[in-house]
């Protein structure tokens, strides 16, 4: 039932404090990466079908510098499947890492789970990416929360802000629309530890503000499912909005 087109019209979050990872459904590695980019001097690459990168022999694994990261950025990455990373420092800490490190790193590329919380001291990473058909299902595993609110109040503001043919934004006079503060997210935490939806498929727009509906969907592994689970509901009254106020330029968040 898979319908790619749409996954940039719906964002699924579900978040695990615990284990300090998300579990995402419509953000794609390209719109991670334009929020974090200046955080990832390198990528260590798990699993991909990338072909600029160097080898390190150390750990038998490919990676790639912050200028083949932007090469990586305009590929096809959907296309390769899965594809798993995680960011690290400095070249020479690849070759500190010990075998069991090099086995976690290895199993998480396969089966996108941990052995152990995978910060690594030695790479001082701040991320983890597990993706299977990027933008579908995505696990990133963040060492801040504040990066995860961040990437997501960036997230949708530029999805709003690229929505092409939506009369909101025709107006001649353009007002940029700033990204959601994380406290305005913050307010929802309780609700994507449950996973909720953001629904920009059906945003509530006027003159003076924006309205993009919320819903508590529950815990999804499988993405289909999930997916199922939306159509079934997105006729019920939400359970909360995000709302954009064009006159003051500010974000608010509601809940029920």
């Amino acid at each position: 039932m898979k319908n790619f087109e749409n996954v940039r019209d719906l964002i699924y979050i579900h978040m695990n404090n615990k284990d300090k990872y998300v579990l995402s459904y419509g953000i794609e590695f390209n719109e991670f990466l334009q929020v974090n980019s200046e955080k990832i001097p390198y990528a260590l690459l798990l699993q991909h079908k990338f072909d600029h990168t160097h080898f390190n022999l150390h750990t038998r694994l490919e990676y790639t510098d912050r200028e083949q990261l932007q090469i990586l950025q305009m590929e096809d990455v959907y296309g390769f499947g899965d594809f798993c990373w995680l960011d690290f420092e400095e070249e020479a800490s690849l070759e500190q890492l010990d075998g069991q490190e090099i086995a976690e790193l290895l199993y998480m590329g396969h089966f996108k789970d941990h052995l152990h919380i995978p910060f690594y001291e030695k790479l001082n990473n701040q991320f983890v990416y597990l993706a299977h058909d990027d933008g579908w299902y995505n696990k990133i595993y963040y060492r801040s929360w504040t990066d995860f609110y961040h990437t997501l109040g960036v997230v949708i503001s530029n999805k709003l802000r690229n929505m092409k043919g939506k009369s909101f934004f025709s107006f001649k006079k353009k007002k940029e629309i700033p990204q959601i503060p994380l406290e305005i997210l913050q307010k929802l935490e309780s609700y994507m530890k449950q996973g909720m939806v953001f629904s920009l498929e059906k945003p509530i727009k006027n003159r003076s503000q924006y309205e993009i509906p919320i819903w508590t969907l529950g815990d999804f592994y499988n993405m289909d499912e999930m997916y199922e689970e939306y159509e079934l509901l997105q006729n019920r009254i939400p359970d909360g909005k995000l709302l954009f106020d064009r006159k003051n330029s500010e974000w608010q968040v509601f809940v029920n």
